[in-house]
């Protein structure tokens, strides 16, 4: 992780950074529980912003973004990636991630990820011509 400056609050370090590509940028900060929690998962978005690999899915599947629409199709399929590494089995299995979303920042509710996979699904060529 990128850290930018160190503060101290109330008597806890604090690593401030900025926010920038598809999943917020995380915080560390030292106290009396040791959680570690997502780490893993943490590691393989911040490894997918770091290779251009979120970008590169962004602009790949870019055709299949419906106007007006929140979610970026590269995101809920990196989503979909984290969710499986966790051991995730099916699309509903990204609710683990929702319950993170200071961690991986807004996922796509299952209609909405459904839908992604379906329209993918339709065009499997297209789709496949897209990740080359």
């Amino acid at each position: 992780m990128r850290v930018a400056e160190i503060r101290e609050l109330q008597g806890k370090d604090t690593f401030v950074v900025k926010n920038s590509g598809l999943y917020p940028v995380v915080g560390v900060e030292s106290g009396q529980v040791p959680a570690v929690g997502l780490a893993g998962a943490r590691l393989l978005t911040e490894t997918s912003g770091v290779t251009g690999l979120g970008n590169e899915l962004s602009q790949a599947l870019s055709a299949w973004r419906r106007p007006g629409s929140v979610h970026d199709p590269g995101k809920i399929i990196l989503d979909l990636a984290v969710c499986v590494a966790l051991g995730g089995r099916c699309l509903s299995d990204l609710s683990l991630l929702r319950c993170g979303k200071e961690v991986f920042g807004p996922v796509a509710s299952d209609p909405t990820v459904s839908r992604l996979v379906g329209a993918l699904a339709d065009h499997v060529e297209a789709a496949e011509a897209a990740e080359a």
